[in-house]
């Protein structure tokens, strides 16, 4: 269930620390699907994302993030595909303003036991139908844009 819900941000001079996201995506029949998942708070379609992580690049975190949220292994690009803001909620009454590195991870395997998959829902659509389900418009352009991007300037060429 998708929400869009109405929170006052926290005071301005508080942000959080960038967040490392991974674009989770295989080809299938000859056309590009995303894997996105549930938030655990309001259920909307996000994709998998966190925190630094020491000794990790923020590609790795990004993958590593992947692995935890969505059950998901593969071959993650080293180089930025874009970036996207979002509101984090922090309580019922207050959000984070938070800027997401995405970096395109090519799944080769996805697996049903992994650490929140009972906090979590997964599901596969094309790149279009993707971008109409997540709420951030920069992270919305990124999808309706991702085949132009999925190429050997991202690390990752589609085949």
């Amino acid at each position: 269930m998708t929400q869009n819900l109405p929170i006052p941000p926290v005071a301005p001079e508080q942000s959080c620390p960038i967040q490392y996201g991974a674009l989770c995506w295989r080809m299938h029949r000859g056309k590009v699907e995303v894997l996105l998942i549930t938030s655990r708070d309001t259920g909307r379609w996000v994709i998998p994302k966190g925190w630094p992580m020491d000794k990790r690049t923020p590609a790795q975190a990004a993958a590593q993030e992947a692995w935890e949220e969505a059950g998901v292994q593969g071959e993650i690009a080293e180089i930025r595909l874009g970036g996207f803001d979002y509101q984090k909620i922090i309580n019922p009454k207050r959000a984070l303003a938070c800027h997401v590195e995405v970096f395109a991870l090519r799944v080769t395997k996805l697996v049903n036991k992994f650490p929140e998959r009972q906090q979590r829902r997964r599901k596969w659509f094309s790149a279009e139908k993707a971008a109409r389900k997540v709420n951030e418009p920069e992270l919305r352009q990124l999808l309706g844009h991702l085949e132009g991007h999925l190429g050997e300037d991202a690390g990752l060429v589609i085949a």
